[in-house]
């Protein structure tokens, strides 16, 4: 099922900045997709782009290199996200998580459990008031230490 993009919301796109495919937040919408987006590593604002030029759009497939007829099966970004998540929370108990409030204050490494998106894993202290965690379905960016 294919996430449901909104204004605020964070999508991949390639950013012409870092010139890598990321995680950005819209900026704006048209025609029911993401329009403008700001990436979430450089700040740089720009167009959505869903791949990386010269990248095709179909999904699930990988073009054949010259000389074979073989098409590879492509792993979907939403298929390595996932397996990301999985093996870094593999192994742990509920014991190992800790209660998310916006109060507290979170390092790197930590696991946190969320009331709404559920268990998750900072990746990256971003500041002293905000941190980003990889859940199941996406990276987030929270608060933090906000008392």
């Amino acid at each position: 099922m294919p996430k449901l993009m909104k204004v605020a919301g964070e999508v991949d796109s390639y950013c012409t900045k870092c010139r890598l495919v990321l995680n950005h937040r819209i900026v704006s919408m048209k025609a029911g997709k993401a329009h403008q987006v700001e990436c979430l590593t450089c700040r740089a604002t720009h167009l959505w782009r869903a791949h990386a030029p010269g990248e095709k759009a179909v999904p699930g497939e990988r073009p054949a290199k010259a000389g074979t007829s073989i098409r590879v099966p492509r792993v979907s970004a939403a298929v390595k996200h996932e397996q990301t998540w999985e093996k870094a929370l593999n192994g742990k108990g509920p014991h190992d998580f800790k209660p998310y409030n916006t109060g507290g204050s979170f390092q790197e490494g930590d696991l946190l459990r969320h009331k709404k998106f559920g268990d998750g894993l900072v990746t990256r202290v971003i500041d002293g008031h905000k941190v980003e965690v990889l859940f199941r379905d996406e990276a987030r960016t929270l608060a933090q230490a906000m008392n």
